[in-house]
């Protein structure tokens, strides 16, 4: 039977080919900071922080989670040093508990871990954007 549809399609596969064999290399996107979320329950809590930094101009990246939850801190973290960010938002429950976030940086220079208020998160944000968090 006819069914009412619209489609749409770009080639994104041969415009990629065509920038490379052009030789023009687009810029990588690297995060400045990797949201490591331990319990998938927190999820909701976790991303209205997660998009307060996104509106504060802060690119945060996270793991999307697959068939078995979020994964472990040991992959999440291994997952945030190979995106390039500079600094891992650690979303446990004990610093839940206390209305924070553990900012830890990933790179050298990016001083010492600590613990930013979740309530303050587009006025610490700028930091993480600047280096200086």
């Amino acid at each position: 039977k006819p069914s009412p549809a619209v489609g749409w399609g770009l080639g994104v596969e041969r415009v990629l080919a065509l920038l490379e064999e052009g030789g023009v290399t687009p810029p990588a996107q690297v995060p400045d900071a990797y949201a490591v979320v331990p319990d998938a329950q927190t999820l909701p809590q976790v991303t209205v922080v997660i998009e307060q930094l996104r509106a504060a101009g802060v690119k945060v990246m996270q793991h999307a989670g697959g068939k078995d939850g979020q994964g472990s801190m040991k992959s999440q973290f291994k997952k945030a040093d190979a995106s390039g960010a500079r600094f891992a938002l650690v979303f446990g429950g004990d610093e839940l508990a206390q209305g924070m976030v553990a900012l830890k940086p990933l790179r050298a220079g990016g001083g010492e871990q600590c613990l930013k208020p979740l309530a303050d998160a587009a006025a610490w944000g700028q930091d993480l954007v600047g280096g200086a968090a």
